[in-house]
């Protein structure tokens, strides 16, 4: 391209807003654990036999990386023109190697490999040993700020803007991109808060024993919900940060926040951290014994993160012992011992709400043309196994409630428990409006939240609770 030197471009930050000595270092742990022991000995080598190291063990699949769009758009128009455009990256060379094959758009790949490490005035050394002074470069920080200064001209990518507006008093600026912002929204997400909807099962004791107007039995509920709720958050965003590739393969999880590179990995991590330390301060307020609850949660989500939501039909059973297990530590929290009927019904009604979750996201996938599910042991053939499965398991959860209203310890606690079976018409209406929206591919990837938000579903529950509630008193 005549007149326009060439375009060197930076890749973490910059071409992908990931980093991707991150992602490597969650794919080495991933892949051994043990290793995670040996990081601090490895960086005694020096960064570049640190990446080297990493890079060895994990790699980074180019085709699953964020890319930044718009920049994309606008590299791949300088190249139609002639324009010569280079990688040039303090990431492995093998990273950004598979990069450059995958977007085939540039001409020669300057990157870190053993014994040197090109970050800062190394990189802007091998910048001019390879292509000269003559050049623009495509940074995102202000680390790149030597290098810009040195460069014929600047293209800004999502540069924060005190950094901004001193690269435009030294260097002509080329083209600028703005930052695509996480902010609340973004973080929101993350934090999946409208999945805390789910943590309202700490409340069922407390209103199956009709104790609702214990204002100390309230309260304490109150702090269980949001310490449950803090370490769900925190599980959310670990279980994110481990799962990138897999959530990058799939229609809607792709669009999450770290799977879009829209918050920084480390910033999660950061946050997942102070998440939990929130939730365990919470729960120790509540008590010792609900402490021991929540453990016990984060102790079984974390298997689930790392082992078990890979094995088929293990996943869902895991699920539907979590939702049980936060009704059990919402009795713990309030003194209440819960029933065996209320445990037997749990069990077998989450069964299905954690089955319906698997079918959504095998109709998706269906819908999608895909055939397995990124990550996990299910085909789309599997869902012949898992509708029967899963309405059985909701018809049992009904025929569980039956027998709670023939049982002498309910005719005991209600003034007419005769009223219950319009309670059991209503699960039946209820559940099999879920199934039937999991068919139709209207379900959401969690069926508490989309039962929250549903209209049916709100009255279906709405109905429910006041007929149990005039059972009782009248």
């Amino acid at each position: 391209m005549a007149g326009q030197p060439p375009l060197v471009v930076d890749l973490d930050g910059t071409l992908t807003p990931t980093d991707t000595l991150v992602e490597s270092l969650i794919g080495v742990v991933k892949r051994s654990p043990l290793d995670l022991l040996q990081l601090p000995f490895r960086l005694l080598n020096g960064r570049a036999d640190f990446k080297d190291w990493v890079a060895a063990r994990a790699g980074v699949s180019a085709g699953s990386l964020p890319y930044r769009e718009p920049l994309l758009a606008y590299l791949r128009g300088e190249k139609q023109k002639g324009r010569r455009i280079v990688l040039a990256t303090a990431a492995h060379r093998s990273i950004a190697e598979g990069v450059s094959a995958h977007l085939g758009l540039f001409d020669a790949v300057i990157a870190t490999q053993a014994g040197r490490n090109l970050k800062g005035e190394a990189k802007l050394e091998a910048i001019r040993k390879e292509i000269g002074g003559d050049f623009a470069y495509a940074g995102d920080s202000a680390a790149d700020a030597p290098i810009w200064r040195a460069a014929k001209a600047a293209v800004l990518v999502g540069v924060p803007r005190g950094v901004a507006d001193s690269i435009r008093k030294d260097v002509p600026v080329e083209r600028e991109f703005a930052a695509e912002q996480g902010g609340l929204g973004a973080w929101l997400r993350a934090f999946r808060v409208h999945q805390w909807m789910k943590n309202l099962l700490l409340f069922v004791p407390l209103l199956t024993a009709f104790s609702f107007l214990d204002v100390w039995k309230l309260v304490t509920t109150v702090i269980a919900f949001f310490a449950f709720s803090f370490a769900a958050s925190a599980s959310y965003v670990l279980n994110d940060l481990w799962d990138l590739e897999n959530d990058r393969a799939h229609p809607r999880k792709r669009l999450r926040p770290f799977a879009s590179g829209r918050i920084p990995i480390v910033q999660g991590l950061v946050a997942s951290g102070a998440a939990l330390v929130v939730a365990l301060a919470l729960a120790s307020a509540v008590s010792k014994g609900f402490l021991l609850m929540l453990l016990l949660y984060l102790a079984l989500t974390s298997a689930y993160t790392w082992l078990l939501k890979e094995r088929a039909l293990i996943d869902v059973l895991t699920l539907s012992l979590l939702y049980t297990l936060r009704i059990i530590a919402g009795s713990v929290a309030i003194g209440i011992p819960a029933s065996s009927w209320l445990l037997a019904f749990s069990a077998f009604i989450f069964l299905s709400l954690a089955l319906v979750k698997r079918c959504a996201e095998l109709v998706s996938l269906e819908q999608s043309g895909q055939k397995e599910a990124p990550g996990r042991d299910y085909r789309v053939g599997d869902l012949a196994v898992l509708w029967p499965l899963g309405v059985g398991a909701a018809l049992s959860a009904v025929v569980v409630f039956g027998l709670f209203i023939s049982a002498e310890e309910t005719r005991g606690r209600y003034a007419t428990p005769e009223l219950l079976w319009l309670v059991a018409l209503g699960l039946v209406y209820w559940l099999a409006r879920l199934w039937i929206k999991t068919s139709r591919g209207r379900m959401d990837d969690d069926p508490l939240v989309y039962a929250i938000e549903d209209s049916g579903s709100l009255m279906a529950v709405s109905f429910m609770i006041a007929v149990t509630l005039v059972a009782h008193f009248f």
